[in-house]
């Protein structure tokens, strides 16, 4: 008998990570690795916010702060969600805390029962289907291919819905997808859950400030289910802060309540510091800031690099995502091809091809619920993207 629990011996190590891990080693044995699979701006925290992070050390905010986070805080993402997105929240629907997967996996604590269904539009970032393994839920995955730009149809949604349904996992602008959903889309999304009373949302936005031609919009503006959302945000993407930890809930109070008692028993609050640096971060009105302005127009730029490379391969097919920043193309064209009697079954096995052949790091699809498809990041520089797709061509070509 195993030491280990089951819940961990049956979850699968994130593939994400695990590229990085792999390609860090090879950089560590000399060898020129490109990285295109983290997703993590290239971007640096804006001074204005890293002030605000050392005023908190020397005005001693280096206490235990309240477990959901300083008042202050609370009242910067009521602000800012007013601001922003045209919603209204008090503080006691607000949980801060250590990163947007400890806000997503409080939530599933406090939600999910054993055998409760949540159903999970893929492809989906790889942590959604094994936290709600974790929490002995079952993840019920509704697929949407490339032809439909990776988007669910409310049609594919109702269909999915059963009695053990407890929870839909939504995100937008997408991990891996970098698909962003119109108003229309969530509404029609929005009006089959509204015949579905005992049914909620997650709501994941951590991506909302990069968007490009498209328009954020929030499954929460829907009235008719409101009550029935949770958002999941934080400071990580749209303010290059992915290390200072932060993110949030904006919840039922039920909820939230829930969000509250167990954090208060798993880890207590986030870093007093972070959350200073966080309230001046959210003060920032996104229309008027410089430094989100010249990381959106650098990732559409990257972007629209990157698909006019990737379209020149043979087998690839690439849609033009609007958000985030992620290409997602579909390889189905190279499976059954091989190199040196390997053969290419899968996006995963293209992915460790592509890393030992060319030596650029990407992620497969198999994880975020697409085994035809590879998750490309573009937030590095443009040499390195330039250099990387030449590496990705030349490899490609290599298969047979």
């Amino acid at each position: 008998m195993s030491v280990l629990a089951k819940r961990v011996l049956e979850m699968a190590p994130s593939a994400t990570l695990g590229m990085s891990q792999r390609s860090r080693e090879m950089q560590e044995r000399g060898i020129d690795v490109i990285s295109l699979s983290v997703g993590e701006p290239d971007f640096n925290t804006p001074e204005v916010i890293k002030q605000a992070g050392i005023e908190a050390i020397n005005n001693n905010f280096t206490h235990y702060p309240p477990v959901p986070g300083y008042m202050d805080l609370r009242k910067a993402i009521c602000a800012k969600l007013t601001r922003d997105n045209k919603l209204t929240y008090s503080p006691n629907q607000i949980i801060v805390s250590n990163g947007g997967k400890h806000a997503i996996i409080n939530v599933l604590l406090a939600m999910i029962n054993p055998g409760d269904e949540v159903i999970i539009p893929a492809p989906c970032w790889v942590s959604y289907p094994e936290m709600v393994k974790f929490v002995e839920g079952t993840p019920i995955l509704v697929h949407a291919g490339i032809e439909d730009d990776f988007k669910i149809t409310p049609e594919k949604l109702e269909a999915a819905i059963t009695p053990k349904t407890k929870l839909l996992i939504f995100n937008s602008p997408s991990n891996p997808t970098g698909m962003v959903y119109s108003r229309e889309e969530l509404k029609a999304i929005a009006d089959v859950l509204a015949k579905h009373p005992d049914v909620y949302v997650l709501s994941d936005e951590i991506y909302e400030y990069i968007v490009f031609e498209s328009k954020f919009e929030s499954l929460a503006q829907f009235e008719e289910i409101k009550a029935r959302v949770i958002i999941m945000n934080g400071v990580s993407k749209g303010y290059a802060m992915t290390g200072w930890r932060i993110g949030y809930i904006a919840a039922p109070a039920e909820i939230a309540s829930a969000c509250n008692k167990i954090q208060g028993q798993m880890t207590s609050a986030a870093s007093s510091i972070a959350q200073k640096a966080a309230v001046a971060a959210l003060m920032q009105d996104p229309t008027k800031s410089e430094d989100l302005k010249n990381m959106v127009a650098t990732f559409r730029k990257r972007r629209d690099m990157m698909i006019e490379k990737l379209r020149e391969i043979p087998g690839f097919k690439v849609n033009v995502p609007t958000g985030a920043f992620y290409i997602f193309p579909n390889i189905e064209g190279l499976i059954g091809k091989k190199f040196n009697g390997k053969e290419i079954a899968c996006g995963d096995d293209l992915a460790n091809f592509l890393l030992d052949e060319g030596h650029v790091a990407l992620v497969g699809g198999d994880s975020f619920g697409d085994p035809h498809s590879i998750r490309i990041s573009y937030a590095t520089s443009e040499d390195k993207l330039m250099e990387s797709a030449r590496r990705i061509k030349e490899a490609v070509a290599k298969l047979a």
